[in-house]
């Protein structure tokens, strides 16, 4: 899909959408637990339908409402054989669930996007060869068999904190405690301490034991409980850039005692604001495309903490370095850090291109709003805000659908 975009200004009232990060985790547990309860406030974006289907492949009990889902009944050890779970895109929904996959001894199979299996898995994989479980990566799907046993994992802290929770929600079943390590630097705390509040408010003890340990007390049971899931920090700072880069928006639904990580996204636009600024956001990486997005139109940034981006929907850095050259403005992407430099925004004389990555495509949008353009591949909001264009129409921002330019033989870019 191609849009264009008209210089225009943001203005009104708006409720932040869902967070996607949170009604994952609360979905799961909603899930194991042995009673159906709702699930309140959720949005139908392309990840959390991958979450739900991946569920109600392995035996959840799954009613879908107008704005939720009734969910429960799970046994992870009795998952169908050989049940298929299509995770789509979603990094989420695939590391979050292989652990669980691994309980009942039956082969399970996961399905994605070519992208999808290329991101790291390296945590499982080592897990399953050290305890001689079956373990086969394709291009297109990866086949898992338990048991898994209960031990002391270890796992890097630089990698994905993807990979603690997925253990947190699985080895509370485990007939033995288990214990995890996550060797320093623990990047992404405040996702580990989501997970950790999920997991209290449906009875599962998880005990910090300091130093990036935790002792997980066998044979526990996930306890019903009825959850709303709460307003979306990460997606609510493209909302936020408007209002900074002009625009007056005022945005309900957000709690600000969250756990959420990147609700320190107005800390952020501060530090923006000053000369020769540097941010490092090793626990926020989502932030990045928006913050170099607004790093473009100010006074540029340097941001430190970088690595995991290449591992995300798209090359990140890479990538918002490569559009950016087309609104004429220089980013240099190495290894750890980014450099975003000043300059003059012009407007685009070629389509902008979102690379298939939901926050680029969000981060593109909001500077086109200065400038005016065009965003092809913009459909990529649906992984986790189908509704994100509609918003901004309805706060002033001047979108329009427009036909895919046509290349010499006819087909599209």
């Amino acid at each position: 899909m191609m849009i264009r975009v008209t210089p225009s200004q943001a203005f009104g009232k708006v409720t932040a959408p869902p967070s996607k990060s949170m009604a994952h985790r609360l979905l799961i547990a909603a899930a194991l637990a042995r009673e159906p309860r709702a699930v309140e406030n959720l949005d139908w974006s392309e990840d959390i339908l991958a979450t739900l289907d991946c569920l109600e492949a392995l035996g959840a009990e799954i009613t879908r409402q107008s704005n939720g889902v009734v969910i429960g009944g799970l046994d992870p050890f009795a998952v169908p054989e050989g049940a298929v779970l299509p995770c789509r895109d979603s990094g989420s929904t695939l590391r979050f669930l292989l652990p669980l996959a691994l309980l009942s001894g039956r082969q399970i199979v996961f399905t994605g996007s070519e992208r999808l299996l290329e991101r790291p898995l390296e945590p499982y994989e080592q897990i399953c060869a050290e305890q001689a479980l079956f373990y086969n990566r394709q291009r297109d799907r990866l086949k898992v068999c338990g048991p898994l046993r209960p031990e002391e994992f270890q796992l890097r802290g630089d990698l994905s904190s993807q990979f603690v929770t997925g253990l947190f929600f699985a080895l509370p079943f485990l007939e033995a405690p288990s214990r995890i390590t996550v060797l320093p630097p623990v990047e992404s705390s405040p996702y580990i301490d989501m997970s950790l509040g999920v997991l209290r408010n449906f009875s599962i003890r998880v005990m910090d034991v300091g130093l990036g340990r935790w002792h997980i007390p066998a044979k526990q049971k996930y306890r019903p409980h009825p959850v709303k899931v709460e307003g979306d920090w990460s997606n609510a700072a493209c909302l936020q850039a408007l209002s900074f880069l002009g625009g007056q928006i005022d945005i309900k639904g957000l709690d600000p005692l969250s756990a959420q990580g990147d609700k320190v996204f107005a800390s952020y636009l501060k530090t923006l604001q000053r000369k020769k600024p540097s941010l490092n956001i090793s626990d926020t990486p989502d932030l990045a495309p928006i913050l170099m997005a607004l790093a473009a139109a100010g006074r540029g940034v340097v941001l430190e903490g970088t690595d995991r981006l290449k591992y995300k929907e798209s090359d990140r850095g890479v990538v918002m370095a490569r559009e950016l050259e087309k609104f004429g403005i220089t980013a240099i992407v190495d290894e750890h850090r980014i450099w975003v430099e000043d300059g003059v925004l012009q407007t685009p004389t070629q389509p902008l291109d979102s690379h298939g990555d939901h926050r680029v495509a969000m981060a593109l949008t909001v500077l086109l709003t200065l400038v005016g353009g065009s965003l092809q591949n913009a459909e990529a909001v649906t992984k986790s805000w189908p509704g994100f264009y509609d918003v901004l129409r309805k706060l002033g921002i001047v979108i329009e659908q427009t036909e895919e330019p046509k290349l010499e033989d006819g087909s599209g870019i």
